[in-house]
């Protein structure tokens, strides 16, 4: 039988569990990637075949990978499972890894990274923290996800050099490849795996209903955009912390300060935007507040106390920005085509990252940095603007139902009569967790009668 959870306003076990698997794995995943960007161009001149223009794409080819399969990979989590597509696509991002750790040549990393990015997870990640969340709690577990990955970022800042010193660029490849096999075995043995959905419609049917929701393309533009505006950013920001602190070994005595500051500051926002329902009002906020800390880099004197509160405000700004969107997304949807609209907004996220350092790049040959900071500052008010379009989503009634092992066991039938009752807008069943996660569309249905319900049509079918 089962019974309903008490009404919690804060993360659940279950949830704790999901979030806390799942930000270990991307963590361990992303550490390996970050680990190489501070050291590669120095350490690519040693292969053979190495060009600049190869150095880049090296460098480059795996988001571009990584855009063009976000959308698969997302649909087929639709169809197949969550679980199983991240582990398929964890098993390519490590043998792209092996692939690039053996090469001697440029162009045999070039094939590694390219491989790496063909297991593109991300879209599917995030679906699955979405449909292991409860909507009240879900930009808490993208925030966790996405401390671990600013984590990350600073430790392998601070560790690749050395780590390259002792093995070299093939060392850093193996690794990566290393600590992806133990995020693997964490997936595989902590990540709750939920009930499918019987899927009735094509993979085009479910991708073409995402693509033609202007709400839900609001915000693919400004994931995109957010990460064009970071990406462009550090295209002239290394120029300006070298006038302060020489040499980039020493520019982590900016990010350290400025990311941890930003998760201080960050975490009050996401607090109060969720318990009030503000973060269709926030979110316009947050891109102007990028915009003028962009602005402020162009005018600011070159100190350090100075240059770092900037750099604060405008991590702030994006750090929110980064947990909230996938959120809103998501709210939008439900898990049904989930898959589809995070592969959707994550091609968004990459294809923006490869279009900031392209625009970086060509506005610092066509000018100088003030170009670069004054258009990713203009980008940023634009989509503040577009944002005000965003309708607001009222919080909907939730239920948390602890499901009897038997119930438990037909995870894809509850799921399916679940989401066939009148009353009920989404359902997620977690059999590992012996739980489901019900949003009801209009007035909740008592456990009683909800039970009852359920049995009839179990015995019905």
């Amino acid at each position: 039988m089962a019974e309903e959870a008490a009404e919690n306003p804060s993360l659940t076990p279950a949830e704790k569990k999901a979030a806390g698997s799942l930000a270990l794995v991307v963590g361990l995943r992303m550490f390996g990637l970050f680990l190489i960007l501070p050291v590669f161009t120095l350490y690519a001149q040693d292969l053979q075949g190495d060009t600049p223009l190869l150095t880049g794409l090296a460098i480059g080819i795996y988001g571009l990978t990584q855009a063009m399969m976000q959308i698969p990979m997302g649909l087929l989590s639709d169809f197949f499972g969550r679980k199983q597509v991240i582990i398929a696509g964890m098993l390519l991002f490590i043998a792209g890894s092996v692939v690039a750790a053996l090469a001697d040549s440029i162009l045999g990393v070039i094939a590694g990274r390219a491989l790496q990015g063909l297991g593109a997870v991300a879209s599917v990640s995030m679906a699955l923290a979405a449909d292991l969340s409860r909507d009240s709690q879900r930009t808490k577990v993208m925030a966790f996800i996405g401390m671990s990955i600013g984590l990350s970022f600073m430790v392998a800042l601070l560790a690749a050099p050395v780590l390259a010193e002792l093995g070299g660029l093939s060392g850093l490849f193996w690794i990566t490849a290393l600590l992806s096999g133990l995020g693997l075995l964490v997936f595989i043995a902590l990540v709750p795996k939920p009930g499918r959905h019987h899927q009735e419609d094509s993979p085009l049917v479910h991708l073409g209903r995402v693509l033609r929701r202007g709400q839900l393309l609001r915000l693919n533009l400004a994931v995109m955009s957010l990460h064009l505006v970071l990406t462009g950013l550090f295209v002239a920001l290394p120029l300006l912390l070298n006038r302060i602190l020489p040499g980039a070994e020493q520019h982590w005595k900016f990010y350290l300060p400025a990311m941890v500051a930003s998760v201080v500051f960050m975490v009050p926002a996401i607090i109060v935007s969720e318990k009030r329902n503000l973060n269709t009002r926030i979110v316009p906020v947050a891109f102007v507040l990028l915009a003028a800390a962009l602005g402020l880099l162009d005018v600011v004197p070159a100190h350090y106390g100075l240059v770092l509160a900037v750099l604060i405000a405008f991590f702030t700004a994006f750090n929110y920005l980064e947990s909230t969107l996938p959120a809103m997304l998501s709210r939008r949807v439900t898990s049904k085509v989930r898959g589809a609209a995070m592969g959707a907004y994550t091609t968004g996220q990459f294809f923006g990252a490869f279009l900031g350092g392209l625009l970086g790049g060509w506005l610092m040959q066509m000018g100088s940095t003030r170009t670069v900071y004054v258009a990713m500052a203009g980008i940023a008010l634009f989509v503040a603007v577009v944002m005000l379009g965003v309708k607001r989503v009222e919080k909907h009634q939730e239920q948390v139902l602890r499901l009897s092992e038997e119930w438990a066991a037909q995870a894809d039938t509850i799921t399916r009569l679940l989401l066939g009752h009148p009353a009920i807008a989404d359902a997620v069943v977690v059999p590992d967790e012996g739980l489901a996660y019900i949003r009801f569309s209009g007035t909740p249905e008592s456990e009683e009668n909800l039970c009852q319900w359920l049995r009839a049509r179990l015995q019905a079918a």
